[in-house]
């Protein structure tokens, strides 16, 4: 088949928003070259699978995936696939001994290429494989992007690659060093999309909070969101990945200051006890993480905090694991992830002796995740009668609601609110409207338009 009948192409993008800002930056790439997209894999020519290698249950979730394309494949639906992203930079020799089905390979070094990559792929010989790595640090963040999220939100990738090297994670192996964009190219894109309608812009990074250590000797996140909260047609900035330590006053003063800004923090605590968090590789204990829970309520009045744990870290005892429950039910967090720990291979903790029970670390997992939801629907409860405003997402023909999110609302981690609207008001996707809650159902916020 010749290039020219090569146009329509499905991409599937797994795991986090940074990898999704990834497949974002070859879509326009792919766009460029002439090349149209799809949402059905099985109504293209070429499926361009974006995965993720973080944990267990993403790899398990791309090999799935690749299993699946290459059923099509085999039965003449598409023809031909590329894996990119973290899962064929972490496993390069794997896939090519492995997947002969798969046309191209590249890791994420070779993302700027990837149109000149497709061209190549239809010109070569059948059964021919395409593998490319290059050097990590030579990832460009830079380039246009062809929004895959809702028009009225974007993320806005600010650094990749890690150096924190917590001992559980193999992020550092396969993005490489910390490495921050300068703030005049953030600004610029910021500006970009928001003259193309974003309204609100989700910071993100490996470790949004070193932003700038490497590039200007010194933590520049807050110095980075006063000049984001300088562009006119941006209503919210949301902030993820926050580390603790690096959680300045001056990044505090700014959120408390800056309208745009939503009292909104993500912080990945991962446990509570000193003993633990230093096998890991973090910083602080008990005492300084609920010091700085305190300060953020106190200095942030109403601020929405998301954390994450680990559950069945090595060597994690009974002990321990009953004082991080007890740590979840003080702080009370508005959002809570868990995950049971995931053995990787490579990482040190892998290494580690006294390593949990797999069946023990779900277990404990279900347990804090049970109480989670407790005290969401008790601080639900106690919304009821309140009005917030909410962003609209869409409509929900079954329930007959409006859907959407208010500031203490991430996309696509933290569920929705539904809302119904009177006769005459129809509102539409991307506005911000006033709603008033008055009741709670699964967990899930009830109200009405204003």
């Amino acid at each position: 088949m010749s290039e020219q009948r090569i146009v329509k192409v499905a991409v599937v993008s797994l795991g986090c928003a940074k990898n999704q800002v990834d497949a974002e930056q070859m879509m326009a790439k792919l766009a460029e070259a002439g090349y149209a997209f799809v949402e059905e894999p099985g109504m293209s020519d070429i499926v361009l699978l974006n995965t993720c290698g973080f944990i267990t249950a993403a790899k398990e979730e791309a090999i799935e995936w690749l299993n699946e394309l290459i059923t099509l494949k085999n039965e003449g639906t598409i023809k031909y696939i590329v894996v990119t992203g973290c899962l064929s930079e972490r496993y390069r020799e794997e896939f090519e001994r492995e997947y002969p089905e798969v046309d191209v390979v590249i890791g994420i070094a070779e993302y700027g290429n990837i149109a000149g990559i497709f061209s190549e792929m239809t010109k070569k010989q059948s059964g021919e494989q395409i593998c490319r790595y290059g050097i990590k640090e030579d990832h460009s963040m830079e380039g246009r992007r062809i929004i895959s999220t809702l028009p009225h939100y974007a993320y806005l990738r600010i650094a990749d690659g890690c150096d924190n090297c917590c001992t559980y994670c193999a992020i550092p192996q396969i993005r490489g060093r910390y490495r921050s964009r300068p703030i005049e190219n953030i600004v610029n894109e910021a500006r970009q999309l928001a003259e193309d309608g974003v309204k609100e812009l989700i910071v993100i990074a490996q470790d949004t909070t070193r932003y700038g250590l490497d590039l200007y000797g010194e933590l520049s996140l807050a110095k980075l969101l006063n000049e984001l909260c300088k562009i006119d047609k941006l209503k919210w900035i949301r902030i993820l990945y926050a580390y603790p330590e690096r959680v300045t006053d001056e990044l505090i003063e700014v959120m408390a200051k800056q309208e745009k800004i939503v009292k909104y923090l993500d912080i990945p605590l991962q446990h509570c006890d000193g003993e633990l968090l230093k096998k890991m590789n973090r910083k602080g204990d008990e005492s300084s993480l609920r010091a700085l829970v305190a300060k953020l309520r106190e200095r942030i009045p109403g601020i929405t905090l998301r954390t994450t744990f680990i559950t069945g870290f090595p060597g994690e005892t009974e002990e321990q694991f009953n004082r991080l429950g007890e740590f979840a039910e003080d702080m009370r967090f508005e959002r809570m992830g868990c995950f049971a720990y995931s053995e990787e291979e490579g990482t040190a903790a892998a290494k580690m002796p006294d390593q949990v029970d797999e069946e023990v670390r779900e277990h404990r997992k279900e347990i804090l995740e049970e109480q989670q939801d407790t005290r969401v629907a008790e601080l639900y409860e106690s919304m009821i009668g309140t009005e917030n405003e909410v962003v609209v997402e869409g409509y929900d023909r079954y329930l007959e609601h409006y859907f959407g999110r208010s500031a203490m609302f991430a996309p696509e981690i933290d569920g929705m609110i539904y809302f119904t609207a009177p006769g005459d008001k129809k509102p539409r996707v991307g506005d911000f409207v006033n709603v008033k809650f008055n009741d709670v159902l699964d967990n899930n916020l009830i109200g009405e338009l204003v």
